[in-house]
């Protein structure tokens, strides 16, 4: 059975490579009604930086998935103060985006939302640099 994502209706360009990336990522639970997919890099820290961590979430319609939100998070602060705290938040469900300098209508988030796309693509796929874990 083929995993289909529903992006065509979409506020955010979702590109039919990053569907295919996540829906592979999905087929071993293509029973479930809801799945968030965690990537992180091990080596990232709030004093040594590296790739900044990403959530998404998605929920199974019955007919194909949809995109409930995708967040990549970063260290805040620093030392012993630093905090993770969400840098992008790409919010399908509420129609918002969210990033350090405010909320705003995930519309105005195109362009930013294809940059992050293809740097997480590249990063994912590419370089390889992601633990995944799904729940």
């Amino acid at each position: 059975m083929t995993i289909c994502i529903k992006r065509e209706s979409l506020a955010l360009p979702v590109s039919p490579h990053f569907a295919l990336y996540i829906a592979d990522l999905l087929a071993p639970y293509k029973n479930e009604n809801v799945v968030t997919i965690n990537f992180r890099d091990p080596n990232y820290s709030a004093d040594g930086g590296g790739y900044h961590p990403v959530e998404i979430r998605l929920e199974n319609d019955g007919d194909g998935w949809r995109f409930c939100y995708i967040t990549d998070f970063c260290y805040v602060g620093s030392g012993y103060m630093a905090e993770l705290a969400k840098d992008l938040d790409f919010d399908f469900q509420a129609g918002i985006f969210q990033n350090l300098f405010g909320t705003f209508p995930i519309e105005q988030a195109a362009e930013m939302y294809q940059i992050w796309e293809s740097n997480f693509i590249y990063y994912a796929t590419t370089n390889k640099i992601f633990r995944i874990e799904v729940i």
